[in-house]
């Protein structure tokens, strides 16, 4: 595609220009011509297939390239952008943290916490005070993952701080993503933003990593499992460590926050939707709270955050570098070259989803046929690489969801707005103010 089309496409509308280009190619791998920087645009789920898990060895997190560069500098060599030893010797250690049969053992934890935090919401419901959906959100996010993946080692007023410090590198990068080929030599608008928020991420979590370093413990959570020599035998460093913890603590909140924050406007403009969801959860948690046994009778609250997951994945750009010469879909893709794939616009392509913007969750009905493709739909990645928590964030989105829906009704203060907010995640640009009522009963229970 000639810089003439494309760099005007994609300037205008970036997430909306990928999905065009892309369905008008019909899948077929299309090299956008962006001036000095000209990616290959892979949708096909044949070919991200062959990318992300046949031949996922020619294809990495280079941090020459686009999106890892930025993020290499807030974690360093970490299993969120490491290769090779590096990457192997930090998920063996993470692995056995989020397995199915663990997770499992954390649901009444986990629910527990979630309840408490949604006790906060009472009074302004009793009120009839607006809350901010975004940051109530995000507190409860926060209160349960450092309880249950972190024993409370970081407390939630410095979880806060890392958050925002999050929000603050995940806005002050998306100058240097849209223009990748400026070198850093060259000052940007948001590089004293994302240094100041790097810095006060260094000022929570080195502290913390020190003290568990001098007084090592048996603890089953992520810092403590960092802290000590990996199964191979290596014996990390506090640079390793750091970044390790840093990509953890984004990876298990960041994700379920930027996720969940679309479910307030979508059920706003989905009255259909909202009472199902909202039928289902009063018929099967009734007066909570929320228990392991509720999980595989909330189906439809599956299918929702399914729906969720493919409109608006927060992982919305995978970018890979190819080591050596491989050809994908009849087009050759030399060493050297950088490969976008994307969720977000395989999984809003009409080649491969009916009516693709229209929010379905019946596509994820269990009698729904299979699939076609499996790389249709992937919004934790695959391959090797594919997400570490993916079992524990459902479970954990599905408390979240059914602990609320039980408690409350909500309404928002203006119409709903489902344009993104573009970063390293998607979020609503929206400012959600939420007014609560009780689902039934007095509030207070």
């Amino acid at each position: 595609m000639p810089v003439r089309r494309a760099l005007p496409t994609l300037l205008k509308d970036p997430l909306g220009g990928l999905v065009r280009i892309a369905d008008e190619a019909r899948g077929q791998v299309v090299r956008l011509n962006l001036g000095t920087f000209r990616p290959w645009l892979v949708s096909h789920p044949e070919h991200l297939q062959r990318v992300l898990r046949d031949n996922a060895a020619n294809y990495v997190r280079d941090d020459r390239g686009l999106l890892w560069r930025p993020v290499r500098r807030v974690v360093g060599e970490a299993i969120l952008v490491a290769e090779g030893e590096v990457w192997e010797s930090s998920r063996a250690a993470l692995q056995p943290l989020f397995t199915a049969k663990r997770a499992e053992t954390l649901v009444e934890r986990m629910a527990e916490a979630i309840g408490e935090a949604v006790d906060d919401w009472v009074e302004p419901a009793r009120a009839g005070r607006p809350i901010d959906g975004a940051r109530e959100l995000k507190t409860l996010v926060l209160r349960a993952t450092m309880r249950v993946l972190f024993a409370d080692r970081i407390s939630l007023a410095d979880a806060l701080r890392i958050s925002a410090a999050l929000d603050t590198v995940t806005t002050a990068m998306m100058p240097r993503l849209v223009a990748p080929f400026v070198p850093y030599a060259v000052p940007m608008p948001g590089d004293r933003a994302f240094r100041e928020a790097v810095r006060t991420i260094d000022q929570v979590v080195l502290p913390i990593i020190r003290s568990v370093r001098a007084r090592p413990d048996d603890g089953d959570d992520i810092i403590a499992t960092l802290c000590r020599p990996r199964p191979d035998g290596r014996v990390p460093d506090e640079y390793q460590i750091r970044g390790d913890v840093v990509a953890m603590f984004s990876t298990a909140t960041e994700t379920t926050i930027a996720l969940l924050s679309w479910l307030w406007p979508v059920l706003a403009t989905q009255p259909d939707v909202a009472a199902t969801l909202h039928e289902e959860v009063d018929r099967v948690v009734g007066d909570g709270p929320v228990r392991r046994e509720h999980l595989g009778e909330l189906r439809y609250t599956r299918m929702v955050l399914d729906e969720l997951l493919r409109l608006y994945p927060a992982g919305w750009l995978i970018p890979r570098t190819a080591v050596a010469d491989d050809v994908l879909g009849g087009v050759r893709i030399p060493a050297g070259g950088t490969v976008l794939v994307s969720p977000y616009v395989t999984q809003r392509m009409a080649t491969f989803w009916p009516d693709p913007t229209r929010f379905d969750p019946e596509r994820f009905a269990p009698d729904q046929p299979r699939r076609r493709y499996r790389y249709a739909h992937f919004p934790f990645g695959g391959g090797p690489h594919r997400c570490l928590g993916q079992y524990l964030f459902l479970l954990e989105a599905q408390l979240i969801v059914g602990t609320v829906l039980s408690r409350f009704r909500f309404r928002l203060a203006g119409p709903a707005d489902l344009t993104p907010r573009m970063g390293a995640s998607l979020s609503p640009r929206q400012r959600m103010a939420l007014t609560l009522t009780p689902a039934r009963g007095p509030v207070g229970r």
